[in-house]
Formats: C-alpha cells, structure tokens, sequence
C-alpha cells in the first residue's frame, strides 16, 4: 500500500505480481510446522518395503561373494596338484597347513587364505580329491565342494532354501536357484 502526497492510503497494484501472491500463499502456512503422523508412517512403510525387498538380494550376493574363495582355491589346488603330477608322475602323499618356503617332498600345501571355507583333500598316487567346506562361524554352513583328478566339479551339500546339491551334481552350485 502507498500512501499518497495528502496522507490517504491508496491501491497498491504490485501485491497483485505473482512473487506477492506467493508471499501471500506461504503466509497461509506460515503456522504450519514439521509433518503429520500419517506422513511419517507412510515415509517410514515405503523404507520397510524397500528393505524387505532389497535385504534378501543384499544377503544372497554377499553369501555368492564368500563361495568364489571356495572355487578359487580349489581350482587353484587342481591346478598345483596337476602340476605336480605333471613334474613327478605322482601326486603327493599329503597336504600340509601353508608355510613359507618349498614342501618338503611328497607335500603340497593348502591354501593360504580360507576365511569361509577349509580346503582339505584326499590323496593317493594316481588320484586326489579336494573339499570345501564352508565355516559356520563365518555364515557358510552347509556348503560343501570337491574337485577331482578327472575335473569333476561336485556339490556335495548346500543349506536349505538352496537347491543342486548331491551325487547327480556336476557343478559347483553358486545360486539360490540350483544354478553354476
């Protein structure tokens, strides 16, 4: 409003810009603050919903994660074994705990790193057969791979909810679903 030379008020034709009524829309919730309670129940069940769909997904690829150190180390454990075959004719009489150094004759060390899983094998001199087997300390119970002299890859048991586990399977099971 502006005041005229005489004093007397007269219409003001600026309040009427669109910037004077948005000053005067927010001036209609300037007594409003923070948010409802439905609002937040409705922010805090779409997040529940998210998280239930997502922490499944989140848990099965973390436990995918942990099996590539059990295919790693036994493929690892085939490949120095038919090296040693390859060199000596025989495979080793035994398989050792990892030092530092060269085994002493006729033994093969065990991987170095096995968090989620025991490397252990079975030898004699023309065969061999090397397991996995999860640590349930570190959340892989139940998870069991081999590898043989002839690249049989084996699942011998998985847990349950998981399914390509036993004599008929011929690969090492990585998924939920029974797939390699």
């Amino acid at each position: 409003m502006r005041t005229g030379i005489s004093g007397s008020r007269s219409f003001d034709f600026r309040a009427a810009t669109p910037a004077a009524r948005a000053r005067t829309q927010c001036n209609a919730f300037a007594g409003r603050h923070g948010f409802t309670l439905i609002e937040m129940m409705v922010t805090v069940a779409v997040i529940a919903i998210m998280a239930a769909i997502a922490m499944p997904n989140y848990i099965e690829n973390f436990t995918r994660a942990k099996i590539v150190e059990a295919t790693s180390n036994l493929s690892d454990m085939r490949v120095r074994l038919e090296q040693y075959f390859a060199d000596n004719r025989t495979y080793p009489t035994t398989c050792a705990a990892y030092a530092a150094g060269t085994p002493p004759a006729g033994t093969i060390y065990l991987p170095a790193t096995a968090k989620y899983f025991a490397v252990t094998c079975t030898l004699t001199a023309t065969t061999y057969t090397i397991t996995a087997t999860g640590n349930s300390s570190q959340g892989m119970a139940s998870f069991t791979y081999t590898i043989d002299q002839a690249n049989n890859r084996r699942t011998t048991s998985l847990p349950s909810g998981w399914s390509g586990a036993g004599s008929s399977s011929t690969c090492w099971v990585i998924r939920r679903n029974g797939s390699c």
